[in-house]
């Protein structure tokens, strides 16, 4: 009969809590990988990139706009001038604030695909000089 070797520390370690680790292991490595990973080198269009960026824009100088709109409606003699009073600044903040997060996006978008460019490069030359 086969006695199983022990682990450094002292503790047995059934064949079945082994292969638990390299399945504990290996599932850990699927949850933290990524969906655009170094390893999956498919060009992606401007619009794939920055549709999202773009999108939050838009809605932000709509709304900007809107409260524009109707932060003027309450300079004229109006019935609920004091509702136009209260929604108007509300919105112009709003849009004023997916506007500028939207315009920080992009450049922030840009600088992780120039790191990603740096990263392929980097893994390319690495598997170039130890692979040969």
């Amino acid at each position: 009969m086969e006695i199983p070797p022990k682990s450094p520390d002292g503790s047995e370690k059934s064949p079945q809590s082994k292969e638990l680790l390299t399945s504990n292991t290996a599932s850990t490595l699927c949850i933290s990988s990524r969906s655009e990973s170094i390893w999956t080198s498919a060009s992606r269009s401007k619009w794939d990139i920055y549709h999202k960026p773009v999108i939050v824009i838009s809605v932000g100088a709509a709304i900007f706009l809107f409260g524009v709109v109707i932060t003027s409606l309450s300079c004229i003699e109006i019935e609920n001038k004091h509702v136009y009073k209260m929604c108007g600044p509300a919105l112009l903040s709003l849009g004023l604030m997916l506007l500028v997060y939207g315009l920080v996006w992009i450049p922030i978008i840009r600088k992780k695909q120039k790191q990603r460019q740096k990263s392929q490069f980097l893994q390319s030359l690495k598997s170039f000089f130890f692979n040969h």
